[in-house]
């Protein structure tokens, strides 16, 4: 008897773990059920994908949806709404919210608010502290918890360990890969004297390479004396990519889509406060060292590191003004254009957004396209070429540092779970994301 399925995404270039081919994606109860020839078999609902490639679902394991309170920059409807649209079928969203998120009460409330309003699955970081360490093993167990989260210096929030005692503490209670915002604080502080008055020219200067390498250097010298596993968000810097090259046996690490493409020599000048995030980014010396580490394999994963802040915000004169910038709606389409250009390949695209977080963080059932995994799927135009604007952006900030880029390649469909959410550039139902499950504490 032929097989009925609930959804079928007929006719389409499928990329995957076993290459790029023309196939059929067939769906039943949320997960994948098949991949070949479905011509003969019938479905509740369809996809035709014709013409476009479909990849597994795109999955960002860096972003600030700020809420609870600080939503009139962003909340979650509003930020996952931009993630779906952007072919995103997953976020981990991080803890510097207020209040922060370091206790069970504050997962858990993010969690409720998260459920039937987020458009994508999502998990929630535990934010580390000298106050909580010793109840880091039991907090990041916890559902809907994708690890925890240290920052090493001062970004946007109150959560800092600076500390080689505090970081020490935080690995030695941690059983999971613990995942760091890596400056080292005693520098920026001797450093923000050189910050100068509406010139964020100087942020770069302020928090400057060898800030970044310091940090990564004694993140590293304490994992190993603790015997920890370790995720070095947004690296920017040449210098700590050849360095993390060597220490694959502990240490992890993301690229950012603005760190690749964005050049701190013109950026600021032209985008002014746009430009400003933490780590900065840096000049072209710093990118051709970062594509370096997608080249040679060191770079793990791509997050958006999406933080947005109000235009308003934005426009105080630079020390004053916000580090941050929105970015999950433009990693797919940023990235496939330098697909297009033949700087990045479509293989290891898909290594680093979705099979690189489903390795590093133990991703259950996600981030593979195979036979018994969720139906996530980020379909793509790979010809497409558009314009990213302002006025595109769903983001309740309502801009992007992308604004006027010329992009080839776009995201054409997002499927969670085996569910439209995104056709066309359009929303599609109502939001029924779920949080994502983890190898490591499956019940």
């Amino acid at each position: 008897m032929t097989q009925t399925y609930d959804l079928i995404v007929r006719g389409g270039e499928v990329a995957n773990h076993a290459g790029r081919g023309m196939a059929d994606v067939g769906v039943i109860d949320g997960r994948i059920a098949f991949i070949g020839d479905l011509s003969q078999a019938s479905a509740g609902d369809t996809v035709d994908a014709k013409g476009l490639t479909v990849l597994p679902g795109v999955i960002d394991t860096q972003v600030h949806f700020r809420e609870p309170g600080l939503e009139w920059k962003e909340d979650l409807e509003s930020g996952s709404r931009a993630a779906a649209l952007g072919g995103v079928v997953a976020v981990f969203e991080m803890p510097n919210t207020e209040p922060s998120t370091t206790d069970p009460d504050a997962l858990a409330d993010k969690l409720v608010r998260a459920r039937d309003r987020m458009w994508t699955d999502h998990a929630f970081y535990i934010g580390g502290t000298h106050d909580n360490a010793k109840y880091l093993a039991e907090l990041e167990r916890l559902p809907g918890c994708c690890g925890v989260k240290v920052f090493m210096g001062a970004s946007t929030g109150t959560l800092l360990v600076a500390d080689d005692d505090g970081v020490r503490e935080v690995l030695r209670q941690v059983r999971r890969r613990a995942t760091f915002h890596s400056e080292d604080e005693y520098r920026l502080v001797d450093r923000r004297p050189l910050a100068r008055q509406g010139d964020w020219t100087s942020h770069p200067e302020v928090r400057d390479p060898e800030s970044a390498i310091m940090s990564t250097r004694r993140l590293v010298r304490l994992a190993r004396e603790t015997g920890a596993r370790i995720h070095v968000l947004h690296v920017t810097t040449a210098e700590e990519v050849e360095f993390l090259a060597n220490h694959k046996d502990v240490a992890t690490m993301e690229l950012t889509p603005q760190h690749l493409t964005l050049d701190g020599d013109e950026a600021y000048e032209r985008l002014k406060g746009l430009a400003q995030m933490n780590p900065p980014i840096r000049n072209n010396y710093h990118i051709a060292g970062l594509w370096r580490g997608i080249e040679q394999g060191v770079a793990d994963v791509l997050g958006s590191d999406h933080a947005p802040h109000t235009l308003e915000e934005k426009a105080r004169p630079y020390p004053a003004s916000p580090s941050g910038m929105p970015g999950v709606q433009t990693l797919v389409p940023v990235m496939l254009t330098h697909v297009a250009n033949g700087r990045l390949s479509l293989d290891r695209f898909i290594d680093l957004t979705s099979h690189g977080a489903n390795r590093v963080f133990g991703i259950a059932g996600k981030g593979r396209m195979a036979e018994g995994y969720d139906a996530d799927l980020t379909i793509v135009d790979l010809k497409a070429k558009h314009v990213i604007r302002h006025a595109d952006m769903a983001s309740r900030c309502g801009w992007t540092p992308f604004d006027g880029f010329e992009a080839t390649g776009k995201a054409v469909a997002t499927i969670v779970r085996g569910r439209v959410v995104m056709k066309d550039g359009a929303l599609i139902g109502s939001a029924h994301g779920r949080p994502v499950r983890f190898q490591e504490t499956l019940a």
